[in-house]
């Protein structure tokens, strides 16, 4: 339990309550309808995340799944195909909806921690040849790239990793997206900034939801003329907005005050991750956690076991594999609460040898 008697909850930086701050600045907002481009709110948060992505516009949605698929249909059409890594989000956690929504196929890449090479995305592509029709195969239109992350355990992409995968595409003319809901923790980690990983790409989304707090909201960030195109399938996908100033007024908030703080996020990650890395039973690659979220192993018991014995003791957190669990760190976590969640952890562990 955290200090206060309350339940440590590390399933995802997604469950943040918002800030008095927050919740002031939502309070106070000045709105408009969205739809006819009048809220002053939601215009000034655009202008201001497509600054610092160094993008000439931005469209705020209400979540980074929308801002993923818009993206993708932006760059295809049905009977297309998108090249992304066999672990990422926009395959594993987005519903299906690339086949659903739009027919769109997804070509999987074997990356390593969610991080593939030019040479894999090289090898999608068929040698051409004039005996083979080309209009046998179904046209590779978009690469899709996330960083951080989820399931390479918050990994940051490189930057000359990234600029080796995008001159492939570009050399076969593909379009690139960067799903970048955690974006701010590879600039704030790394020390690059959010315009350095956005600039080898066509289309970036951003979450202001995960680690930066705020209760509501994503964007999806390129050229005008791009996002002029997305605000059609934003509207198609029902996700044109009234007074959306409100919510938009939260996550504004929480970009210009919560970016830098997500080193807190980082220590406690990785003082998690030492402490349950010195417990018998536990397997963990503490070099490998660079921002805020932890993926470890637990050897003695199947890891939904682990998780709910956990959970009686007062620490939520979530099975992934078999043995796998995962755990993120966040603005409603502190230095204590991570402390006394190993405490858990290395409880739960000797209460099941026993």
């Amino acid at each position: 339990m955290s200090m206060d008697g309350s339940m440590i909850d590390l399933r995802s930086d997604t469950v943040t309550r918002p800030t008095p701050e927050i919740r002031d600045a939502m309070a106070r907002a000045e709105v408009g309808d969205d739809a006819y481009g009048e809220d002053p709110t939601v215009n000034e948060l655009e202008r201001r995340v497509a600054s610092i992505l160094g993008m000439e516009a931005a469209m705020f949605v209400p979540t980074g799944t929308m801002a993923n698929q818009i993206a993708l249909r932006i760059h295809a059409d049905s009977g297309d195909v998108a090249l992304m890594d066999r672990n990422a989000h926009m395959i594993l956690n987005e519903g299906g909806a690339a086949a659903a929504l739009w027919g769109i196929t997804v070509r999987l890449l074997a990356g390593r921690n969610g991080i593939f090479t030019g040479a894999d995305v090289e090898a999608s592509f068929e040698v051409a040849h004039p005996f083979n029709p080309t209009h046998l195969t179904q046209p590779i239109r978009v690469l899709c790239v996330e960083n951080t992350h989820n399931v390479g355990g918050g990994a940051i992409w490189p930057m000359t990793t990234l600029r080796a995968v995008s001159a492939v595409a570009r050399e076969h003319g593909l379009g690139l997206h960067l799903d970048g809901a955690r974006l701010w923790n590879a600039a704030v980690a790394s020390g690059r900034t959010e315009a350095d990983y956005a600039a080898p790409f066509d289309t970036v989304s951003v979450c202001f939801s995960k680690g930066l707090g705020a209760p509501v909201g994503s964007a999806l960030v390129g050229s005008a003329q791009l996002i002029d195109r997305a605000r059609r399938f934003k509207q198609q996908m029902g996700g044109g907005f009234r007074q959306a100033g409100i919510i938009a007024a939260g996550a504004l908030y929480a970009l210009e005050h919560h970016r830098e703080r997500l080193r807190e996020d980082h220590g406690n990650a990785h003082l998690f991750a030492i402490g349950i890395s010195e417990i018998p039973g536990v397997h963990v690659e503490t070099d490998r956690v660079r921002t805020n979220i932890i993926r470890f192993e637990v050897a003695d018991r199947p890891a939904g076991a682990f998780v709910e014995a956990c959970h009686a003791r007062g620490l939520h957190m979530l099975p992934t594999t078999s043995h796998g669990v995962r755990a993120v760190m966040h603005l409603d976590v502190s230095r204590h609460d991570a402390i006394a969640a190993v405490d858990i952890v290395r409880d739960v562990l000797a209460a099941s040898g026993r």
